[in-house]
């Protein structure tokens, strides 16, 4: 099972409380305080970590609780400091503090990783309260409390190309043959229902990550149809490949639909109309592929590309497009 959010509760473990004490022993009277403090409480860590895809082992637990801190003892014995928690998450997953709304960290690579809720410091022995006035202090104090905190994990799916498009428009069957993922497949919408990702190879030295993102629908930045659970995905992706199917089976009209799109991402985040696009008219063995190609093309004023992942025309020609378009990216950020 696909998860990519989840909220779930943290607590930080008690401290544990100081010790009071007096050394005893034979022939020694007054031996002092040797009360030992406690141990401080586990904190709670959320850890990016390769090889964890899914946020699926979280959502059936929704109390994260570190253990907490042991007491002291005498001989000025400290208790043991609890081990913190870790919770295993994908790369890519965004920590949100829940109340108050604000990212605490977005774990963007493997290894990233936050304190979501800082365990207790451990409380003071009487030793700690010893001075020339007061040598018998029968003071300690008690371990501090860990902190509590609600908070929301969001994954965001990690590709350097990310396939959009209206739902049945292809996305699926071109991941599954550009790639070795086998993304389930069928002739009825929505049958995406949570991104997959592939690692597509253009050659020996060069390959990219490619994720089919679930299908658009108008209202989506509302929330409307798949809505947040699409757009979450594409924020990470670099590159746009933008399918427009031909003859859709709803019979609606394929410019309209790339513009629909186009405005969803808009009203989600501007900043998504800004990532570089690719335009790719889909299912080109269809006899009007070549018209909405050559009408793409005119309203946009710049080149659409044909392609059929059935046959397999225009593939080698959307992969140069990309590799050209990742080149460009690397470039740039490596000049800045």
């Amino acid at each position: 099972m696909f998860v990519d959010r989840v909220k779930i509760q943290v607590q930080g473990g008690q401290g544990g409380k100081g010790c009071v004490s007096f050394r005893r022993e034979k022939y020694i009277p007054r031996g002092g305080p040797d009360g030992g403090d406690g141990g401080d409480g586990g904190s709670v860590i959320i850890l990016a970590e390769a090889g964890v895809d899914s946020l699926a082992s979280l959502s059936q637990r929704k109390h994260w609780r570190a253990a907490s801190g042991e007491p002291g003892s005498g001989a000025n014995r400290h208790g043991k400091s609890a081990q913190d928690l870790i919770i295993r998450v994908p790369p890519g997953t965004t920590v949100v503090d829940e109340p108050g709304g604000f990212i605490l960290k977005d774990l963007a690579r493997a290894g990233d990783r936050v304190i979501s809720a800082q365990g207790g410091r451990g409380g003071k022995g009487n030793l700690r309260f010893k001075t020339s006035t007061n040598r018998a202090p029968r003071e300690s104090t008690p371990g501090e409390p860990g902190e509590t905190r609600e908070i929301v994990l969001e994954l965001k799916v990690i590709a350097d190309v990310g396939l959009i498009g209206k739902p049945n428009a292809g996305k699926s069957t071109l991941l599954s043959r550009l790639s070795r993922a086998q993304p389930e497949i069928a002739d009825y919408p929505f049958t995406t229902k949570f991104p997959n990702l592939g690692q597509v190879q253009i050659d020996f030295e060069r390959s990219f990550i490619l994720a089919d993102i679930p299908g658009l629908i108008e209202g989506a930045h509302a929330g409307h149809g798949l809505g947040h659970e699409f757009l979450r995905h594409i924020q990470r992706a670099g590159i746009l490949v933008h399918l427009v199917e031909p003859q859709p089976m709803d019979g609606s009209e394929p410019l309209a639909n790339y513009h629909a799109i186009r405005d969803e991402l808009k009203l989600y985040d501007p900043a998504l109309v800004e990532r570089p696009e690719i335009v790719v008219v889909s299912k080109a063995e269809l006899p009007a592929a070549m018209d909405v190609q050559q009408r793409l093309s005119e309203d946009l004023k710049r080149e659409v590309l044909a392609i059929s992942a059935v046959t397999g025309v225009g593939l080698d020609k959307l992969l140069y497009a990309i590799a050209r378009e990742l080149e460009t990216r690397r470039l740039a950020v490596a000049a800045e």
